[in-house]
């Protein structure tokens, strides 16, 4: 069995690769440049049919999730994949949403949508925050120095977070047993606060950590040098978003837990896991 694996360089990708070759698969890196790749890669351009195509023929199964970009690209990339899909057929196709909303007229789920009318077998993996926005160094940095935790989430909100390890360990489940279809939500049940989060980190560390609810804008100011403005602009106004809801909780009904067996790591132990 071959497995082709999107982004396989990057934070969602990378974990799967990995967790894919572990367990004795052969696993692809499908990548802009093949050759920053140790290992099987094959070069692809999101846009270009003939080049997704050429990467998924014969494949037993791929991991796609769409790369950053604007709506419209994200658009175009979708039902780029969904024609070489219907072109190829390889044997599974799993997708994960990233976090994104499943709201009708973006990238996921236009993506969704064209694998649907292939009717080829696939899942979606949907994550709602991850984990390792906690590792940004102004996230990381005040909690290792000052034993504080300021995220851009009020104290009260609830979230499932996840791992991308977690995501990874989903995703082979998912490529090597067609057994389950459609949705898949991955995530804490029960979901966490932000104080559990810093409890996690006080646990790791061995040392007081307590939560702290900064203002969206102000942890804009603090990531701008980082990302810069145009990829800042889009994560600042999600947070201001999140400020109207009551939290992010996955279904127990679709979970990875009930569906796939499989429970996420708790903070302390993603931590120990990843040597910080």
């Amino acid at each position: 069995m071959t497995f082709i694996v999107h982004g396989a360089t990057g934070a969602q990708g990378s974990p799967v690769l990995a967790a894919l070759r572990a367990a004795g698969h052969a696993a692809t890196a499908a990548v802009r440049d093949a050759a920053s790749v140790d290992g099987a890669a094959v070069a692809v351009d999101y846009a270009s049919v003939d080049s997704l195509a050429a990467a998924y023929k014969d494949a037993s199964g791929v991991f796609v999730h769409l790369p950053i970009g604007s709506p419209e690209q994200q658009a175009t990339y979708a039902r780029a994949i969904g024609e070489a899909v219907g072109r190829t057929n390889p044997g599974r196709i799993v997708v994960s949403t990233s976090g994104y909303p499943s709201v009708p007229g973006t990238g996921p789920s236009i993506l969704l949508e064209e694998l649907e009318r292939q009717d080829c077998s696939f899942a979606a993996i949907e994550p709602c925050l991850f984990l390792e926005n906690l590792l940004l160094p102004v996230v990381l940095g005040p909690v290792q120095t000052e034993g504080v935790l300021r995220y851009p989430l009020r104290a009260d909100y609830l979230t499932s977070w996840v791992s991308h390890l977690d995501v990874a360990d989903a995703a082979v489940a998912l490529l090597t047993d067609p057994g389950v279809t459609g949705r898949v939500a991955v995530g804490a049940l029960p979901p966490l606060l932000g104080s559990d989060l810093a409890d996690g980190f006080a646990r790791h560390f061995d040392t007081s950590v307590s939560y702290e609810s900064l203002d969206p804008e102000a942890f804009g100011e603090q990531i701008l040098p980082l990302f810069g403005e145009q990829a800042a602009r889009p994560v600042i106004d999600a947070y201001i978003w999140r400020q109207t809801l009551s939290g992010e909780v996955i279904s127990d009904e679709r979970s990875a837990q009930k569906l796939l067996g499989l429970t996420p790591r708790s903070v302390d132990q993603w931590l120990r896991e990843l040597g910080i």
